[in-house]
């Protein structure tokens, strides 16, 4: 029996998802979920426009030789899902940066396009044992917002900088006002040389404190390719997962012979940085659930307002004021069951939205709406008030 405040209980309460042992690891999303899910999705997009992204997508199966020459074969093969064919294996995609580096190949960059970013929403399926999985938390299929940066050497500190300098700004929008971060440093099993390490987590660590972060050490935590720094939520149990991320690769580039030209037309390797703000979206979403209780902040809710209505005069008066408000950009539906106005709030209440606009005879005769909000307050306003007054506390209150 889960705990009522689980993301696990809170999304069969919500009907936003569910997991089944016929799937293991793997989600099956309900409408109102994936309302959730894309709400998140197109934030992060906007933010990709904004700072300059390219999103891209990329295949989910490769063939046995790429992932020898990312090294993922000889240092991630355990966590990998392989289907034979042949001699050799094809494999499904853990990460999305091999493909982002043939992306780049392909479009032959010069120092003129640097830094150069892409961004994917790439889903990715790891093969973790059965006792690791847990909800949402840890999954074997996840999509990740996974971000690449190509840039000289000389705007490595400056892009780290960029990135965790706005990374608490963004996980406030979100009610996160605690963040913890780690420096994860090289791994017994890697890839590069430890010369190309010394120069990598040089480089991190001093953007790291250029940016002002403080940091818990993680000695051998890092990635196989290169040092990272991991930003950390907590969920209601205090337990610690790591979601956004940047990380400081000089192996991958050299590995794929990945090159720019400079100003004097000499071939150049870039830096390639792989970050992340989420990390997997399905963790964040469930560590989201958890914070908040079920109850989302007014423009994550897949339904932001319900429109109910009080005796049979009144539906029609609800579904005009629905449609408007949805003109007005408001996820919001009318509730005109022939069931009490108690019974209207409790479901209401149950599926998490946010604000309650009832209308009865009263309002329909005055041309008003009663709202109630989540902590029981009313208020009596005019319809015009009121569909601005939602249309408002819909918005999101920070852009991040």
């Amino acid at each position: 029996m889960l705990d009522e405040h689980d993301h696990r209980a809170l999304g069969q309460r919500l009907d936003l998802f569910h997991l089944q042992e016929e799937a293991a690891g793997m989600v099956f999303w309900h409408p109102r979920g994936l309302m959730l899910y894309r709400l998140l999705e197109e934030h992060v997009r906007q933010r990709m426009r904004d700072e300059g992204y390219q999103e891209v997508r990329t295949p989910q199966l490769y063939s046995q030789p790429l992932w020898e020459q990312s090294g993922h074969w000889e240092n991630f093969r355990e966590n990998m899902f392989c289907l034979p064919e042949g001699e050799r294996h094809l494999a499904l995609k853990p990460v999305s940066c091999p493909g982002h580096i043939h992306l780049v190949q392909r479009m032959a960059p010069s120092h003129r396009d640097l830094p150069l970013r892409l961004g994917e929403f790439g889903l990715v399926h790891r093969s973790e044992p059965s006792g690791a999985m847990h909800g949402l938390f840890r999954l074997r299929q996840f999509t990740q917002d996974d971000g690449h940066i190509f840039c000289a050497e000389e705007q490595v500190e400056a892009e780290v900088v960029r990135f965790v300098k706005s990374l608490r700004a963004f996980y406030a929008g979100f009610g996160f006002d605690h963040v913890q971060v780690a420096f994860s440093s090289r791994p017994a099993q890697r890839a590069g040389s430890d010369a190309v390490w010394d120069q990598a987590e040089a480089w991190l660590k001093s953007a790291a404190l250029q940016a002002g972060l403080q940091f818990v050490e993680q000695p051998g935590q890092g990635a196989f390719y290169g040092p990272k720094l991991e930003f950390v939520l907590n969920d209601r149990l205090g337990r610690a997962w790591q979601c956004g991320t940047i990380q400081l690769d000089l192996v991958l580039p050299e590995r794929f012979d990945l090159c720019y030209v400079d100003a004097s037309g000499a071939r150049v390797r870039p830096v390639m940085l792989h970050r992340a703000l989420f990390g997997s979206l399905e963790r964040f979403i469930g560590i989201l659930l958890e914070h908040h209780g079920g109850a989302l902040p007014a423009w994550l809710a897949p339904e932001q307002v319900v429109v109910a209505s009080v005796g049979a005069g009144a539906a029609a008066y609800a579904e005009r004021l629905v449609a408007r408000l949805r003109q007005m950009g408001c996820r919001a539906r009318a509730d005109v069951r022939d069931e009490s106005l108690s019974r209207k709030v409790a479901s209401a209440h149950q599926d998490g939205v946010p604000f309650l606009a009832v209308v009865g005879g009263r309002e329909v005769e005055g041309n008003n709406v009663r709202l109630r909000l989540r902590d029981g307050a009313q208020r009596d306003l005019a319809w015009d008030e009121a569909v601005a007054w939602l249309s408002a506390a819909c918005q999101p209150a920070v852009a991040g």
